[in-house]
């Protein structure tokens, strides 16, 4: 647990948010998890005794149950991936209008280079687009004061603020001076309806107000202490901000001047006129969009910015010397091509791989479209079991797959389309995608894969763990149940550590022409089990091994991608590490030889 204390201490921005939402006085939090946002809950969860932080179903009602905790007094936060902006937009224009009561800020982690997203958006145009002031940290410490700050804002201007972080200031670490919490009155405000009933009525009158707040935030942003210029001459300014600033700083240095903006909506207009009157070329450095460039553009100033500096991907300094410069740095190179490539794959053990296996499997003997979700599971489309045709945003994956087979039903096409989900994005928006499918008559199968927990962003709890983020127990949602709820009369639950039951089971949904739902359920492999849990999901094996007289060297075992088995080319058999194998069997009743047996038992 991070200390209230005064003193140093190396933190990753994540961390340093939390740190600041804390000295704030921040007393509820809430997020769905989703990299690269997802340490701000979990270090802000260990300060139990001050906030409440909590995991939400999905970005909404993060959002929402955030405004609410600001609306009643307290000062709260809602932190989320910059694709789970999208999914809270709808309150977030309407608290635009409405403000707030309690400080509320808004954390998006945007992801340049697409390092765990399906996108490469930048957020930084939600905060013109919501009309609402934006902050952008360069390091941990400036992620801890900002934070702050953010809180100040919010509350002094009557705005939800959106703090917008990058992957890089997220998970690098630097040292930070810690403080003590500030623990103020919970604000009091009569809640009335010519504020936070957003009728059309009273939300015209919010329109006006809105504009007369974004005209005082301009002439603050003219002098906030976010915004500043660090002077080294007149040749070389560069504007930019967040982690871009320490790029030009690394390789600039103090050959050039710079206007390093934190608070970066609205932008100074005053301050940045004035250091670029004051500089004979002036450069713009930011990652992604014309964010900063297009504004100072559109003052009648002229820029470098990207027809040098590529507007995809995550910036390094190599790429800001190599663009500005010309310059290539002085690196250490190394020959790479011994190096195997490997790509990501289910986990050893991965409770998805059998089921994937037979629905892969099954789609290459029929006419079959598999739309796909956000998970772990998306690996189910990869070489060997190639059981993925389609992945777009979270709780798409039934959606798109009612709207595609209504299509090939309504031509003729014999095409059967199967959705998989995962528990935690079930839960996320795919009720909803189901209950339309089931509403509108649909004939799709969608297979919800169960491991009991929020898998992908590092073992977190959902609605159907039984256990919050605070460690409390809770009463598990139940799929089964909520799924029968929604009026799907064809449901089965399953083990996909039985391929032969995954396989009659899959035909079973087949053959009908109802929407039909298969429940596909184990625990994560990574994921640490209660005691009922043991009891339920135990495999019969520690671990499993090949008998190599028994092998025929067909490499059926390797169709199953787990990164526990191989081949040996020198003796034509397959292998099994028994430190990475945690003896789920698949690949035993997937030879046809007999030769993977249980590791204890051959060694008895």
């Amino acid at each position: 647990m991070l200390m209230s204390s005064p003193k140093v201490t190396l933190l990753s921005g994540n961390e340093a948010v939390a740190q600041g939402a804390y000295e704030a006085g921040v007393v509820y939090a809430s997020a769905y998890p989703g990299t690269p946002s997802t340490e701000i809950l979990e270090t802000l969860c260990k300060f139990r005794d001050d906030v409440i932080a909590e995991w939400a179903p999905n970005e909404k009602v993060a959002f929402e149950s955030a405004l609410g905790a600001s609306i009643a007094g307290g000062r709260a936060l809602a932190a989320m991936k910059m694709v789970g902006v999208n999914v809270a937009a709808d309150p977030l224009f309407s608290a635009a209008y409405s403000g707030v009561n309690g400080g509320l800020v808004l954390v998006s982690a945007d992801d340049p280079g697409l390092h765990s997203s399906q996108n490469e958006q930048d957020n930084r145009h939600y905060a013109p687009f919501m009309k609402i002031p934006m902050l952008e940290p360069s390091d941990s410490q400036e992620s801890k004061d900002m934070m702050k700050a953010a809180f100040d804002i919010s509350e002094n201007f009557d705005t939800p603020v959106l703090f917008r972080m990058t992957t890089r200031i997220c998970h690098s670490k630097s040292l930070v001076h810690l403080g003590k919490r500030q623990e103020g009155p919970r604000r009091l405000c009569p809640l009335n309806l010519t504020k936070f009933d957003v009728v059309p009525a009273l939300a015209r009158r919010h329109r006006v107000r809105l504009e007369a707040r974004l005209k005082r935030l301009a002439e603050y942003s003219e002098t906030c202490e976010f915004n500043r210029i660090e002077w080294n001459g007149p040749k070389i300014g560069i504007v930019t901000s967040g982690i871009a600033y320490q790029y030009a700083r690394e390789v600039f240095a103090d050959t050039a001047s710079y206007l390093k903006l934190g608070f970066t909506h609205p932008l100074p207009v005053r301050l940045i006129r004035d250091f670029a009157s004051k500089v004979e070329v002036l450069y713009v450095v930011e990652e992604l969009d014309p964010y900063l460039e297009d504004f100072i553009r559109q003052q009648g100033i002229t820029c470098i910015g990207k027809e040098k500096i590529p507007r995809i991907f995550e910036l390094d300094p190599a790429i800001v010397a190599r663009a500005l410069l010309g310059r290539e740095p002085e690196t250490i190179r190394a020959d790479m091509s011994p190096v195997v490539p490997r790509p990501p794959v289910l986990c050893a053990g991965c409770p998805h791989r059998g089921f994937f296996y037979e629905l892969g499997k099954l789609a290459r003997r029929r006419s079959v479209v598999i739309s796909g979700d956000i998970g772990c599971y998306t690996l189910g489309g990869n070489e060997p079991l190639k059981a993925l045709d389609l992945c777009i945003c979270m709780g798409a994956g039934p959606s798109m797959a009612h709207g595609a087979q209504k299509v090939f039903n309504k031509f003729g096409d014999g095409t059967r389309v199967v959705a998989t989900i995962g528990d935690s994005t079930f839960f996320h928006t795919g009720i909803a995608s189901l209950m339309n499918a089931v509403y509108n008559k649909s004939n799709t199968i969608t297979c919800i894969l169960d491991n009991r927990i929020t898998g992908m962003t590092g073992q977190q709890d959902n609605p159907g763990s039984g256990t919050t983020l605070q460690g409390e127990s809770t009463p598990p949602i139940d799929i089964e149940a909520v799924v029968r709820a929604l009026g799907v009369r064809h449901v089965r639950v399953i083990s996909p550590m039985d391929l032969t039951h995954v396989q009659e089971t899959l035909t079973w949904a087949f053959d009908l022409d109802e929407a039909s739902v298969i429940i596909v359920r184990w625990p994560c492999v990574l994921k640490k089990l209660d005691r009922e849990e043991r009891d339920e999901y135990t495999h019969k094996a520690k671990f499993m091994t090949v008998v190599e007289e028994h092998c025929s060297g067909c490499r059926m075992c390797l169709n199953v991608g787990c990164p526990a088995v191989s081949f040996d080319r020198a003796t034509g058999k397959a292998r099994i590490d028994p430190n990475a194998c945690n003896g789920c069997s698949v690949c035993a009743q997937v030879c046809k030889w007999s030769a993977v047996v249980n590791g204890d038992s051959a060694n008895a």
